[in-house]
């Protein structure tokens, strides 16, 4: 699976069987843009190396990046992600949709189990 598979996959499960209070979002940061584009984005707040999949649930914040298993984080991913634990935010890496499901379930945003 690629990492646009996965996450279609991890946000599925999100919107099917999410916990009480969870809601869900994709920040839609990647993919090639005009020199143009993209200046009007980091004006308007992007922020190079958030994570893939936000998630809110009661008034806890969670961050998840998605990966294949054998993807790597960029060092401006880590950067973002240090900066977004420093804030308080619950940010994990998952390297292929097990990972990302049984982090989810970890951090209580599914009901049930898969396994």
């Amino acid at each position: 699976m690629n990492e646009g598979q996965i996450q279609r996959a991890v946000m599925q499960n999100l919107w099917l069987r999410p916990a009480p209070n969870v809601f869900a979002f994709h920040v839609p940061n990647g993919g090639w843009r005009s020199p143009i584009e993209a200046k009007i984005l980091k004006g308007q707040g992007v922020v190079s190396g958030v994570p893939d999949i936000f998630i809110v649930a009661n008034g806890r914040p969670f961050a998840l990046e998605i990966k294949t298993e054998t993807g790597r984080l960029s060092p401006v991913q880590r950067t973002a992600h240090v900066l977004l634990e420093a804030a308080g935010v619950e940010v994990a890496t998952a390297y292929g949709l097990d990972q990302a499901i049984a982090q989810l379930e970890q951090w209580d945003l599914l009901k049930g189990k898969t396994q």
